[in-house]
């Protein structure tokens, strides 16, 4: 069994605590499917109106709707529009993830959301907890839909078990900066937090960054070379992972 020495966990999501298949094919849908609904209910709230003049920023909408001239006035029509082309393209933007946060928060209230949570996860967090070991959270999902999903699970509320989250407002996922400003922020020495996650260019970045790093090798996740095996302690879930804390 791998074994690692350190103060704090570093985790992603999807793939790793969550299946990729909830995001894909529930937490996606669910928002192109409900986008128009909830800008329809909020168009003149001060933070939607926000969230649209920061999606009329974007590059991809005048590839979207054409020149600035040729632009229809927004609505809530063709602003949904825009929001389902950004889904289908799978682009991490920050307005969109914004925007899809607050239609998930609708969804997680009446119960038609719960998120996904692999068996493993809650025990090993217990476990971490018990231990004294720290745990945050990094995510390309909004800090927002993170603690949705992690506080409106399928078991339960997991967030007294996280004391921090991280999206890519400290920086893009596969770049080493991104680590290190989540080390600087942590105040810890990169050395002394174990990042995991199922992508081998995030493991990258975060070794670079001078972190330990582990690869979940779960049901569905893109599968794991040869050469990414040699390079990355991999495991198929965290049940298999010992944890200790650095005194």
């Amino acid at each position: 069994m791998p074994e690692f020495t350190v103060k704090l966990i570093l985790s992603d999501i999807e793939g790793t605590t969550t299946s990729i298949s909830f995001v894909k094919d529930v937490l996606f849908p669910y928002a192109k499917t409900h986008s128009k609904a909830f800008l329809e209910e909020s168009w003149n709230n001060p933070e939607t109106q926000s969230i649209v003049q920061d999606l009329r920023k974007l590059s991809e909408y005048k590839d979207y709707l054409g020149p600035v001239d040729e632009q229809p006035t927004a609505s809530p029509g063709n602003v949904a529009s825009f929001v389902n082309f950004l889904i289908e393209k799978d682009l991490k933007v920050g307005p969109l993830k914004t925007l899809q946060g607050l239609v998930w928060a609708k969804g997680y209230a009446n119960g038609n959301i719960k998120g996904h949570i692999y068996a493993d996860v809650l025990p090993a967090f217990k476990r971490w907890h018990e231990a004294g070991l720290r745990l945050a959270i990094y995510s390309s999902g909004s800090v927002k839909a993170q603690q949705l999903l992690f506080g409106q699970s399928e078991m339960g509320n997991l967030l007294p078990y996280v004391s921090g989250h991280y999206d890519t407002a400290v920086g893009h996922k596969q770049e080493k900066e991104s680590y290190v400003n989540i080390a600087k922020d942590l105040d810890l020495p990169a050395e002394d937090i174990l990042f995991l996650t199922d992508v081998v260019k995030e493991a990258e970045a975060a070794r670079d960054a001078g972190m330990q790093v582990a690869l979940l090798n779960r049901p569905g996740n893109a599968p794991l070379t040869d050469d990414d095996k040699t390079a990355f302690t991999f495991v198929d879930n965290f049940n298999n992972l010992k944890i200790n804390l650095k005194e």
